[in-house]
């Protein structure tokens, strides 16, 4: 299990570029954000190359991997196509996420129980070039053994229903019963989506938690803040939780 100690915050970055692309043209620029998040407290950097690229690019991660000195988290879907994406690039992690190009947002977690077939042969390949692998998936026991089975080092849990329910008490249990699970597997165990200010602390305090991914909210909040303000107070909340304070 995690001490509770340091919970790292990696900062999503993707709706910098989802403003970006609104306009065309190259501001504001991602990979400034990305320099911007580190000097306010970041532990790492996530992007999503979706397969519609509606927000970054090729060139996006290409850049952040040779520019940025923070490790980079690539969320991608389970495809040939993002797979060589990542190989090439060689980011210090890979989060396997479902994707549709429908959705606004990613809005589940991924069915590890029912595509080991298709998911395994990506993290192998991952894991062999050095890529450390996550998965992103629903707070479930039954996904949570699954990832293991598939010898994945890292699940993320979607905190999605925890945060849209307003940090129900009951979604909170799932969570907390997922990581306790998911450690007891010795996997390190992460968080995020739809987190903010309001309801970041009772998950943060949550001890087998190593990361928390977090980006639109500090994106949007970026707008009257500040980036660089967010961060820190994000950071500052997530510490609090952890240190027994605030939640």
């Amino acid at each position: 299990m995690t001490a509770p100690g340091h919970l790292r915050l990696g900062v999503n970055i993707d709706h910098v570029a989802t403003i970006r692309n609104a306009r065309g043209g190259d501001h504001p620029d991602p990979i400034r954000a990305a320099r911007l998040a580190a000097e306010a407290g970041a532990d790492g950097i996530t992007a999503h190359l979706r397969e519609d690229r509606r927000h970054m690019t090729d060139a996006d991660i290409a850049r952040l991997v040779a520019e940025i000195d923070l490790p980079l988290n690539l969320e991608m879907a389970a495809t040939e196509e993002m797979l060589a994406i990542a190989l090439r690039n060689r980011p210090h992690a890979a989060c396997i996420v479902p994707e549709r190009r429908a959705e606004r947002t990613t809005e589940g977690g991924l069915d590890a129980a029912g595509k080991r077939n298709t998911l395994q042969p990506l993290v192998d390949r991952l894991g062999e070039a050095g890529i450390r692998v996550s998965l992103f998936i629903a707070p479930e026991a039954r996904q949570v053994e699954a990832a293991a089975r598939l010898g994945v080092p890292v699940v993320e849990l979607h905190t999605g229903p925890y945060a849209h329910s307003d940090g129900s008490v009951d979604e909170l249990a799932r969570l907390r019963a997922a990581a306790t699970l998911a450690a007891g597997h010795g996997l390190e165990v992460h968080a995020g989506h739809g987190l903010g200010f309001a309801n970041v602390g009772p998950v943060a305090a949550i001890p087998e938690l190593a990361e928390l991914n977090i980006g639109h909210f500090l994106i949007g909040e970026a707008v009257f803040t500040g980036l660089a303000a967010a961060i820190r107070e994000m950071r500052a909340r997530m510490d609090d939780a952890r240190a027994g304070g605030r939640t």
